[in-house]
Formats: C-alpha cells, sequence, structure tokens
C-alpha cells in the first residue's frame, strides 16, 4: 500500500499539543548542541595548538618576589648550567602558556600606533633564548652581542633597536613581504627586524586567530633581574628532564632562600596546568549534549509508544485491509521524521540567535555554519532510532486485532 504524506500530517494535526512540545524539544536540542560542539572542538583545537618550543625537553621555575630586588640573573644562569643534562638555560619575562600578560602595540609606521595590532606578546630575554627555547628561524638572524639591552625604570628595553617576530605577526604587519630589515614602531619607538620565527604563542593562549602575534626584544641577563615576576628555561636532555627537575630547584632555592613564591614544572605540565579549565569546560560540555540527546532521544520513544498504544486497534484495521508491516514502520518513522524535521528547521534558526547572544555576552567565535547541518543529521538520526523499536511494535500488530470489540 502506498504510503503518503497527507494521512500523517492530519494524524499530527489532532494530536497539536504533543507534537509541539516534542518539536520545542528538538528544537531546543538543536540550538544548543549546535554551539555545544562548536565551543568544544575551539577549545580542543586551542589545546592542541603548537607553541613554536621545544617542549618536550624543557623546564622552566616560575619565581615571583626575589629578595635580592634588582640583583643580577647571571649567577642563577651560571649555576644553573652545571647541572647534569641541562643543555641552555635562559630568563625571560614570561614564557608561552604562563598565563602573564605582557602585551603592547605595534605598527609599521609611528603615526598608526593607536590603529595597530593590539595585545601583542612582549618577550624579552638574554642572549642564548632562542636555542634554549629551540626558537626556528625562518629568515633573519639572531641578536648580536652588542644588541642586547638593559631594562629602564619602567621594566622595559627602551633603548633597544632591534626585534624578532614570529611569522604570524611578520605576515600581519607585512603580508607576503620579506620582514627582514624593515622597521615596525612599538610605543612610537622604532626597532628593526633582524629575524623571524616560525612560530611562538603567547603567553595568556585564548584565541586561534592573535595567538601567535608576538616578538621576542634582546635583554641582558643582568638586567632581567629587574623583572617583577621571572621564568627560567632550562633546555634538557628529554630523559633527564624530573632529575634536572628537582637540582634546578634546590640551585635556585639556595642561591635565593627568600623566595615568595617559586613553580617548578615541565612545560609539558605548564600547557596541561594553562589548559585545565578548557579540558573541564569540553568535558562538561560534552556531558550535557549526552544529557540532551538521551533526553530528547526518550522523549521521542514516549511519544512514539504512546501513539502506538491508542492506534493499537487503527494500526489492526489498516493491517486487515492489506497494510503490511512495512507500510506501518515507514508510517511512523514519516511521522518521525516529519516531527524531528520541523525541531531542526526551528533548532537551527534558534541555534543561529543563541550564538549571536553568546557572541556578546561571552565574546565566543562565530559559530561555523557546517555546525548546523551537522547538528540536523545527528538529530535525524538520532529521532528514526528512537523510534524504530515503538515502530517496530506497531509493525508487529496482527490483523485480528481490527475484529476485538473494545
Amino acid at each position: 500500500m502506498s504510503l503518503q504524506i497527507a494521512p500523517v500530517l492530519s494524524a499530527l494535526r489532532r494530536h497539536r499539543l504533543a507534537s509541539a512540545i516534542i518539536v520545542a524539544e528538538i528544537a531546543l536540542a538543536c540550538a544548543i548542541l549546535c554551539n555545544a560542539i562548536s565551543v568544544v572542538a575551539s577549545r580542543l583545537s586551542l589545546m592542541q595548538i603548537p607553541s613554536g618550543l621545544a617542549e618536550s625537553e624543557l623546564v622552566d621555575f616560575g619565581m615571583f618576589g626575589f629578595s635580592s630586588g634588582g640583583a643580577s640573573a647571571e649567577p642563577a644562569l651560571n649555576a644553573l648550567r652545571q647541572i647534569p643534562g641541562v643543555r641552555g638555560v635562559t630568563v625571560l619575562n614570561s614564557l608561552p602558556f604562563s598565563g602573564s600578560r605582557n602585551q603592547t602595540s605595534i605598527s609599521t609606521r609611528p603615526e598608526d600606533i593607536d590603529s595597530g595590532i593590539n595585545d601583542v606578546a612582549r618577550y624579552m630575554g638574554p642572549p642564548g633564548t632562542l636555542q634554549t627555547l629551540g626558537l626556528h628561524l625562518v629568515a633573519g638572524r639572531d641578536f648580536r652581542p652588542d644588541e642586547y639591552v638593559g631594562l629602564d625604570s619602567s621594566l622595559l628595553p627602551s633603548s633597544a633597536h632591534s626585534v624578532i617576530l614570529s611569522h604570524a605577526l611578520a605576515h600581519k604587519l607585512f603580508g607576503g613581504h620579506g620582514a627582514v630589515g624593515l622597521s615596525v614602531f612599538i610605543d612610537k619607538r622604532r626597532l628593526t627586524v633582524v629575524g623571524v620565527v616560525a612560530r611562538l604563542v603567547q603567553a595568556n593562549v585564548t584565541d586561534q586567530a592573535s595567538t601567535g602575534y608576538s616578538m621576542l626584544l634582546p635583554v641582558t641577563a643582568a638586567g632581567s633581574g629587574s623583572f617583577p615576576a621571572q621564568y627560567y628555561a632550562l633546555r634538557t636532555d628529554p630523559r633527564q628532564r624530573q632529575a634536572v627537575l628537582k637540582q634546578a630547584g634546590a640551585v635556585l632555592k639556595k642561591l635565593d632562600p627568600k623566595l615568595v613564591s617559586f613553580q617548578a614544572k615541565t612545560f609539558s605540565d605548564q600547557r596541561a596546568d594553562f589548559f585545565s579549565r578548557d579540558r573541564d569546560l569540553a568535558g562538561l560540555l560534552i556531558g550535557v549534549c549526552v544529557l540532551l540527546l538521551l533526553v530528547t532521544a526518550l522523549g521521542i520513544v514516549g511519544l512514539a509508544s504512546f501513539w502506538v498504544a491508542q492506534r493499537t486497534r487503527t494500526i489492526g484495521i489498516r493491517r486487515a485491509l492489506g497494510a503490511t508491516r512495512t507500510d506501518i514502520l515507514t508510517y511512523f518513522q514519516t511521522e518521525n521524521f516529519l516531527i524531528v524535521g520541523a525541531g531542526v528547521v526551528l533548532g537551527m534558526i534558534a541555534a543561529y540567535g543563541l550564538n549571536l547572544w553568546l557572541m556578546q555576552q561571552f565574546e565566543i567565535s562565530r559559530l561555523p555554519w557546517f555546525y548546523l547541518p551537522v547538528g540536523a543529521v545527528a538529530l535525524w538520526l538520532l529521532g528514526q532510532l528512537a523510534v524504530l523499536a515503538p515502530a517496530l511494535r506497531a509493525a508487529a500488530v496482527p490483523p485480528v486485532v481490527a475484529t476485538r470489540t473494545v
């Protein structure tokens, strides 16, 4: 028996309230599901972002509140170099994934500084920083010894004349043109680009678009003791990282027993700690999505089971008139497909509206368009699977039911 859409729509009109409730539930699920999956995907993608550093070989120490105030960092660097397994040592004002913020604006013309690129990470380090961190030069050179300067009273290398840019920042400033030898302006001070590294992410990674906008300035180790916060980075034999971590901590404690705060970890642990909230958020949203899908599936199953119970005699009559089990099964699947379809259409509109609101309130990224059809297909498949068991029970109703008296 050929099944038409008209009888299905006619039946749904007789059950408007129940149908409307399921449609609303599916629309809500679609709106939340699309946005939640988008947030989870962006968080997971951000957690995998490469830093540009030799992460598997690095250990670092965040030291705050030196009792020696503006003392030189050279004694600490020299002592750390003597530890077995250490291949390089440096000290910086910040490190990727440390969460500290030392940022500035940069432009290619002094008059454009206010409209230049904002929130560019500013790293400052002594000779050997590139080699210790494992940064890869793709153009230009490292700083020369005569280019390293001390810090002024504002804790900035105001007399610096050279800068190394990340590739992302160089491309943003100069497009496809080579950046080496060109000038950039920071606080209306002119600096010459002497090198470009393949990648150097910011200390406080927040999004994919600008997280690679970073620069490195040349600062002598003698002046770096004036930083309000210092990060010692040690490049080690990967097999000796834990041993180096313990020995380096003892060395630094001995040099300055009155450290206010002292944090020591492998760089891998630093990355994991930095993204711990993102992992928790992703796990929470995945749990919400699973629960929402489960509730939606149970709602579809419950409604379909209720309708099968109500229509048992009608189904028996149709079977007696020649309808096959396949016809009955197809009827319920078609009915559910139309209900889910209506919910998905409304849900995609709601998903877009919800995303606009989230963008305004929490500054999340725009929902990629392809998440809408993905969410729609997922809910359609869920709906068809959820209605399958009640539909099979309906298809199993024998024609003899039509002859029974109520």
